[in-house]
């Protein structure tokens, strides 16, 4: 009888886990795909896509370093980022990221992508940035990003 349930036992939970992970899987390209529309929006300054990836409320920081090497918070509304990324510009804004750590829990995600900033083909900085999601009706939303910048020692 132990056996028995044992078994069932074993079955159950590995059903749950292995529905678990196809759930994270669709979740993972869908959070992705969020992302990768935002950096695409950017490239192409369209200010639409760019505010359709943002939930309510979004904010942006940065983490620099001044002349004396002190850590700089600085920070800002999405509505600011979307006007500054829209405003014409002769170069594209070109963000290349390659994805690190993501992790769900619900309907809360984390994401750490590395990246390389270009101003046309011209290397202007890199980091790391730390998107946060919601998952909504609508899918998964930005919620908030804080990212470093440096000109030098860039993880990818």
């Amino acid at each position: 009888m132990k056996k028995g349930l044992t078994i069932i036992a074993i079955f159950i939970f590995s059903k749950t886990s292995i529905a678990q992970n196809i759930s994270g899987n669709s979740d993972t390209v869908a959070i992705k795909q969020t992302i990768n529309n935002f950096f695409d929006a950017m490239r192409k300054g369209d200010s639409m896509v760019l505010r359709s990836g943002f939930s309510k409320g979004t904010v942006l920081q940065s983490i620099a370093n001044d002349q004396n090497g002190n850590a700089i918070l600085s920070t800002r509304t999405a509505d600011d980022f979307v006007k500054k990324i829209s405003s014409p510009h002769t170069a594209i804004y070109d963000e290349r990221i390659v994805y690190g750590t993501i992790k769900i829990d619900g309907d809360l995600a984390c994401v750490w992508t590395p990246y390389k900033f270009y101003v046309g083909d011209q290397f202007s900085h890199c980091g790391v940035n730390v998107i946060q999601l919601m998952k909504t009706a609508d899918g998964w939303k930005i919620i908030y990003i804080v990212y470093t910048t440096r000109n030098d020692n860039c993880i990818q």
